[in-house]
C-alpha cells in the first residue's frame, strides 16, 4: 500500500474541500440567455463582456432577472454607474404573478452613487424599506468608487445575509423574510426626468457558488455590526451584549394598564407579532389608555420600532411615575414624540417644533432633516445614562440633553410640565407606550441595562 504524509495527507484535505466549492457563471459574457426582464421597460444589451441597463422615462423600475431561483449563495460581481442613477441587484427575491400583481420585491444589494452613499446597504423593495443603511459606517460608505468597476460581494446563508464592496464590509443583516428567490439587475425608475434619461449601469463577470459554502464564507467582523431584522426575537449576538426583549411579541407579559393593575381590556390589540393602540376619539388616554411596563428601569438603551397611520399621535415615555397623574389625561414622564409631521396638528404647537417626530415633547425639539420613513417602521432609541439623555431615530442622534440640573429646571418651568414636581428627574421609572387616541404599530421593543 502508497504511504502518504501527513502534508501530503492535509494538502489533499484542503484539495479535496476547495474542490467543494462549485462557482458557477450567470452571465456567459455573450448574450442574456438564462435572463428575462419583469416590471418596466428600461433595455438591456450586451457591450464588452457586460450587461448594460439604460433608464428610460416613465416606467417604473426594470430588472433583467435569473430564470432560476437560489436560496444559500456566496453572488459575486462588478458594477459600475453613472452619476445620477440609483441601482441595485435584487436577491432571495420574488416575481410571482399571485403576488403584488408580480410586482418584482425582497431584498436588495444597494447601487447609490450619491453624496449619501449607501452602495453595500441592504433594502428591502417594495417591502419594509432600508433593512441596513451605512449612515454610521463611514468606512463602507467610502468603499464604492465613482466611475470605474466596482467588486461587490454578497453571502446569504440561513438567515445570516452580508455584502461587502471593494472587499469593504457593508452590511450584515439577520433576517428570515424569505429564504430563496430570483436574483435580478435593477434599472431605477427616473419618472419624466429627462436629464436622467440615457443614465447607465453596468455589470460584469456575474457568478454564484451554492455548494460547498463553508469554506468559502469570510470570517466574521466588527467593521459591520449585525442588525437583527426579525421581529421580536433576540440574537445570540445581542442576547451576549445584554439585550432583552421588552415584549415578547405574542403575550401582554411584562405591561400592565398605566392607571391599572391589569392590562387594558380594549384598545390595544396584537396582530401578527405587532402590538397596535388602537383608533380613538383622538383624546388623550381614552380609549384603552397608556401601557407600561410592570417594572422600573434606570440606566439602559431602550430600542421600540414603530409605525405610524396617517395623522397619528402617540408616544414613547420614560422616567414614568404612574402615581403623580391619577387623573384624567397621560401619565407623567419624559416622553420621544411619536407624531405624523405632516398631518396632526400639534406639530405646529409648542416652541420651535419642540413637539414633532423625535422630540423631546415640549421641550427640545427634534432637527427638522430627521431621516423618518414614512409608511414604513422606524426605530426610537433612548439612551439613558444617569442623567444625561439621547434620542436617535433610524441610527440618528436627533438631540441629547443632562438633567437634573439648574438649566434643566428652567427648562422645564417653561413648559406644560412645569407643575408636576421634580419632573424628568427621578433616578428610574417606568417605560410607557402612549394611547393618544390614534391607530399606531409597535414591534422590537428591546432593552438593554447599562
Amino acid at each position: 500500500m502508497k504511504k502518504f504524509s501527513l502534508l501530503t495527507m492535509l494538502a489533499m484535505c484542503g484539495m479535496a474541500a476547495f474542490a467543494q466549492a462549485q462557482w458557477v457563471n450567470l452571465f456567459n459574457g455573450k448574450n442574456l440567455n438564462g435572463w428575462t426582464r419583469l416590471n418596466g421597460t428600461a433595455e438591456y444589451r450586451v457591450e464588452d463582456g457586460a450587461i448594460v441597463g439604460t433608464s428610460k422615462m416613465n416606467t417604473p423600475n426594470t430588472f433583467l432577472a435569473t430564470k432560476k431561483m437560489y436560496g444559500d449563495f456566496i453572488l459575486e460581481f462588478e458594477f459600475k454607474v453613472d452619476e445620477g442613477l440609483n441601482s441595485g441587484v435584487q436577491f432571495r427575491s420574488i416575481a410571482d404573478k399571485k403576488i403584488m400583481d408580480g410586482r418584482v420585491h425582497g431584498y436588495q444589494f444597494e447601487i447609490d452613487p450619491s453624496s449619501r452613499a449607501w452602495t453595500g446597504g441592504v433594502y428591502d423593495e417594495a417591502g419594509r424599506g432600508w433593512l441596513y443603511d451605512l449612515t454610521r459606517y463611514p468606512n463602507a460608505q467610502k468603499a464604492f468608487k465613482n466611475g470605474i468597476w466596482n467588486k461587490a460581494r454578497i453571502e446569504a446563508v440561513g438567515e445570516h445575509i452580508r455584502t461587502w464592496v471593494n472587499g469593504v464590509p457593508c452590511a450584515n443583516v439577520l433576517d428570515n423574510a424569505v429564504s430563496s428567490g430570483i436574483i435580478a439587475l435593477q434599472v431605477h425608475g427616473i419618472g419624466n426626468n429627462a436629464a436622467l434619461e440615457g443614465k447607465e449601469v453596468a455589470w460584469r463577470n456575474i457568478r454564484i457558488c451554492t455548494k460547498g459554502l463553508e469554506g468559502e464564507l469570510t470570517p466574521e467582523s466588527q467593521a459591520a455590526p449585525e442588525k437583527n431584522c426579525i421581529p421580536n426575537t433576540i440574537s445570540e449576538k445581542e442576547a451576549a451584549e445584554g439585550w432583552t426583549l421588552l415584549w415578547d411579541g405574542q403575550t401582554t407579559n411584562g405591561w400592565r394598564g398605566a392607571k391599572l393593575d391589569a392590562f387594558p381590556e380594549k384598545g390595544w390589540t396584537i396582530e401578527n407579532g405587532v402590538l397596535k393602540v388602537l383608533k380613538g376619539n383622538g383624546g388623550e388616554s381614552t380609549n384603552g389608555g397608556d401601557i407600561v411596563t410592570t417594572r422600573q428601569y434606570e440606566n439602559f438603551i431602550l430600542s421600540v420600532d414603530f409605525k405610524i397611520t396617517d395623522g397619528a399621535n402617540s408616544g414613547i415615555k420614560y422616567f414614568v411615575d404612574t402615581e403623580m397623574n391619577k387623573g384624567e389625561g397621560s401619565s407623567i414622564g419624559c416622553e420621544f414624540q411619536v407624531l405624523d409631521d405632516l398631518r396632526h396638528p400639534d406639530a405646529k404647537l409648542g416652541v420651535k417644533g419642540n413637539r414633532k417626530l423625535g422630540s423631546l415633547y415640549d421641550l427640545i425639539p427634534a432637527p427638522a432633516n430627521k431621516p423618518f420613513r414614512p409608511g414604513f417602521f422606524n426605530t426610537a432609541t433612548i439612551v439613558v445614562k444617569g442623567n444625561h439623555v439621547e434620542h436617535w431615530l433610524n441610527g440618528v442622534k436627533l438631540l441629547e440633553y443632562e438633567r437634573n440640573n439648574q438649566m434643566w429646571n428652567a427648562l422645564v418651568a417653561y413648559s406644560k410640565y412645569k407643575n408636576w414636581p421634580n419632573f424628568g428627574n427621578a433616578v428610574k421609572g417606568n417605560i410607557l407606550l402612549q394611547d393618544h387616541g390614534d391607530e399606531v404599530w409597535y414591534q422590537n421593543i428591546k432593552i438593554k441595562e447599562l
